[in-house]
């Protein structure tokens, strides 16, 4: 599994992006690299900004892992070598970047916190927008604890995607592995509204001026 380095969209030139911190977008389930990247305008200027394309097709879109309700070992297993794929990309395109944020949605999110659990110490925060975290432990769980980095994490009341099972999960594995920023949003389904990028705008600019 490998991360298209053709299909990457950038926000700046590589003579742009020196000196910059690194912002990575995970897009969500059937999606593709241009949706989250429609966000980069609301965002803070200090980041270069990637957005991935997920490396496996579903016919309609891309995804970074199959779902769990098709069997959690056949998603867990997909996560695995998906995160292992972003680790290596970022290998070949930041090798050096000491400072490297995520931001993704609804799967794209798990990702970003299971980037967090694999490498707790190369990233710098994690952005979850309708997220969740994915069942069992890692060898990066002790340490991320440890460090407990900035997550912020935004969900919906009426967000139907999402089982409640991960939503109770992530309820009570996120506080304990990281310095939350937890967010609940009325009325609002498996989306992101103008309220909540705003919010994450907030997040970021606190962790850009730290």
């Amino acid at each position: 599994m490998r991360i298209d380095d053709e299909a990457v969209m950038w926000s700046a030139s590589p003579a742009d992006r020196a000196g910059r911190p690194l912002l990575v977008l995970l897009h969500g389930y059937n999606s593709h690299e241009g949706d989250l990247f429609g966000l980069s305008p609301y965002l803070p200027l200090e980041p270069a900004i990637a957005s991935l394309r997920a490396p496996i097709s579903t016919g309609y879109g891309h995804a970074w892992f199959p779902l769990l309700a098709q069997g959690e070992e056949f998603a867990m297993t997909g996560a695995e070598e998906a995160t292992t794929a972003v680790i290596e990309w970022l290998d070949r395109v930041a090798p050096g970047e000491a400072s490297v944020g995520l931001l993704g949605f609804s799967q794209g999110g798990a990702m970003a916190l299971e980037l967090l659990r694999r490498a707790p110490e190369r990233f710098a925060f994690a952005v979850s927008l309708a997220g969740f975290a994915l069942p069992g432990t890692r060898e990066g769980d002790e340490r991320m604890a440890e460090l407990a980095p900035p997550v912020f994490w935004g969900r919906g009341t009426v967000d139907e995607v999402i089982p409640s099972t991960s939503v109770v999960r992530t309820q009570e594995w996120l506080p304990a592995h990281a310095s939350l920023d937890q967010r609940v949003y009325e009325g609002l389904g498996h989306s992101v509204s103008d309220r909540e990028i705003g919010d994450v705008r907030a997040f970021l600019a606190a962790r850009y001026a730290a």
